[in-house]
């Protein structure tokens, strides 16, 4: 018997957490996070948490080796990629151009655009079977080209647009060699986080949602989702977003 493996990286965000309390009485979870400690809860004593010092790729290349010896008869079904940056101590959007800078663009783009791609590159072979499995990217409906009406927050919003565009292509590679596998690039609308706290105040109560509400959408996205080989680019409600 095959036993059912939801991935949760970048398992510290609100929504990441959410996601996990919502599945871990349901299926067999494995947590990535420079940071695991919310994880001791007794709720999780099942789980496989994995601490990585940072996203590089030799860190992720470690990782994979590492799950690759502890999945045994399992199989992951679920792959929840959660991590990405909008605001640091280093970077804030911009608003102008004058606000642009190489680093900051630079920071972005690695840390929403490639290293979500990273991961998929190596964890192929370990979702390439006979069952399902559906990954889920976080983006964001700011990248959105069609739905552009602002401007401004050139490095988040080209973060995720680059980052559509690569799931784009992989979901196209995948179709031909992991015909198993499913793609959906999610935003998840203004949720209750550090990531969207300097935001926050700006967005009427009944759009900003609890991380659990976010978590409750997507398993239901995901779990009504079809393995067509085809990339989903939607929002919480499961509507499509135009690119």
């Amino acid at each position: 018997m095959t036993n059912d493996l939801t991935l949760i990286i970048g398992a510290n965000s609100e929504i990441a957490k959410a996601i996990a309390s919502l599945v871990c009485d349901k299926a067999q979870l494995i947590v990535i996070s420079r940071d695991v400690s919310f994880y001791q809860h007794q709720l999780f004593e099942s789980a496989v948490c994995i601490t990585v010092p940072d996203y590089s790729e030799a860190s992720i290349v470690e990782v994979v080796s590492q799950m690759r010896g502890q999945m045994k008869d399992s199989a992951i079904r679920r792959v929840f990629v959660c991590h990405g940056v909008l605001h640091n101590d280093a970077c804030f959007p911009e608003r102008k151009l004058e606000d642009l800078s190489t680093d900051s663009f630079s920071q972005i783009m690695t840390s929403n655009a490639i290293t979500p791609l990273l991961w998929l590159k190596h964890l192929v072979p370990l979702i390439h079977s006979k069952h399902s499995c559906k990954l889920t990217f976080f983006s964001a409906r700011v990248g959105s080209i069609g739905d552009n009406h602002l401007g401004g927050w050139y490095s988040y919003r080209a973060s995720k647009a680059a980052l559509n565009m690569l799931l784009k292509s992989a979901a196209i590679e995948l179709a031909r060699r992991a015909k198993n596998v499913k793609l959906i690039s999610f935003h998840p609308g203004t949720t209750q986080s550090p990531l969207s706290k300097p935001f926050a105040k700006n967005v009427p109560p009944a759009k900003l949602f609890t991380p659990h509400f976010v978590a409750e959408k997507l398993l239901e996205i995901v779990d009504n989702s079809s393995v067509d080989g085809k990339l989903s680019y939607v929002d919480w409600q499961g509507k499509n977003i135009p690119w």
